[in-house]
């Protein structure tokens, strides 16, 4: 009796071993896979605020909330399934489907280079449309998490290409990991963005000097801040971006331009101290002038087709960011608002 309660014992001894080991194989996997999309998830977190930029700040938050649970829902009931199938059935498109992840950003970071060299606005820098209505909101919402639905994708099959050999369950739990916390991690932050002037202007009306100081300094230093945030976006999109081209060219047999950048980066290594630091630093910078130089190719040939077929933007026509904090009332750029009798608004 007493032998068969201390095998009973040892049984449960071993599986919880067995489990402690797997939450640490979900955790180590998880954080590895999170990190290696990071890239992405700073671009998401840049993009998103500009959504709710205009509207009515009782309504910040409640927007943000609706776009989290939209992306939650994207991660979790379409994005998930849909990568262990393909795992499971055909892992040999990851790559393909990775390299046109990889497209995608390298194009919309050569975009947003682009046409800040040039002066002109971006569609995420438009001002909001002057549509209102019950539908306005939705229609912002649904955007953000149109736009979204992309940025997700690319953080799932990033963070699944790095656990290759783990088994499909450990896999689904790694991504379940990985999306419910980058998903809280970036619409935390989004969130925090959007409501510090908020706090701001509260401080700035307390009676404490100190206070207001503050008050008067998040106020002053918002906008550097979510200028900061676009341009680490954009830069991280044409890094992550670069690199997935190059490790995908390589993965399908053209060695040439991912053996030149480690060619480069190899020197700096040995150096005592910071050599790991310069080295990520030189594959870094190779990686963004790759994703660059890819991103004008695919503007150069994509921009023009996007002008000419059924789906295209045509000219005229409105930019999504025009539909972006609708309920705020304002007129897209280039536009005067009109009052109801046609007349321009004084």
């Amino acid at each position: 009796m007493s032998g068969g309660l201390v095998a009973l014992l040892d049984d449960i001894a071993a599986l919880a071993r067995i489990a402690a080991a797997s939450v640490d194989d979900v955790a180590a996997g998880a954080a590895k896979a999170g990190a290696k999309a990071a890239g992405v998830v700073i671009d998401d977190a840049a993009v998103t605020p500009q959504y709710v930029s205009g509207a009515d700040p009782s309504r910040e938050l409640p927007m943000i909330k609706k776009i989290f649970w939209g992306s939650l829902r994207n991660k979790l009931l379409f994005i998930l399934p849909a990568l262990l199938l393909i795992s499971a059935f055909i892992p040999w498109i990851i790559p393909f489907i990775l390299m046109l992840g990889g497209t995608y950003l390298c194009y919309e970071g050569a975009e947003k280079v682009w046409h800040k060299l040039r002066g002109h606005h971006t569609a995420e820098e438009d001002s909001p449309a002057v549509d209102r209505g019950p539908g306005a909101e939705a229609k912002v919402v649904k955007g953000a998490i149109t736009t979204d639905f992309i940025l997700s994708c690319e953080i799932m099959v990033i963070a699944m290409n790095e656990v290759p050999d783990a088994s499909l369950w450990l896999r689904a739990l790694i991504l379940v990991v990985v999306a419910i916390v980058i998903t809280i991690a970036v619409y935390g932050a989004v969130a925090l963005i959007v409501k510090m002037d908020d706090v701001g202007i509260h401080l700035a009306r307390k009676e404490s000097a100190g206070s207001q100081r503050l008050g008067n300094l998040l106020v002053r230093g918002m906008p550097a801040v979510l200028g900061a945030i676009t341009f680490i976006g954009t830069i991280a999109m044409l890094w992550v971006g670069g690199h997935i081209m190059l490790q995908g060219s390589h993965d399908l047999g053209w060695h040439a331009p991912y053996d030149l950048v480690h060619a480069l980066e190899h020197p700096f290594a040995d150096i005592a101290v910071v050599g790991g630091f310069l080295a990520w630093l030189v594959n870094t910078l190779c990686s963004a002038v790759v994703g660059i130089i890819w991103g004008l190719v695919i503007m150069a040939i994509l921009n023009p087709l996007l002008k000419v077929l059924p789906f295209g933007k045509k000219d005229g026509e409105h930019e999504p960011g025009d539909h972006r904090a609708a309920a705020a009332g304002h007129a897209p750029a280039g536009h005067t608002p009109t009052n109801h009798d046609g007349d321009s608004a004084r």
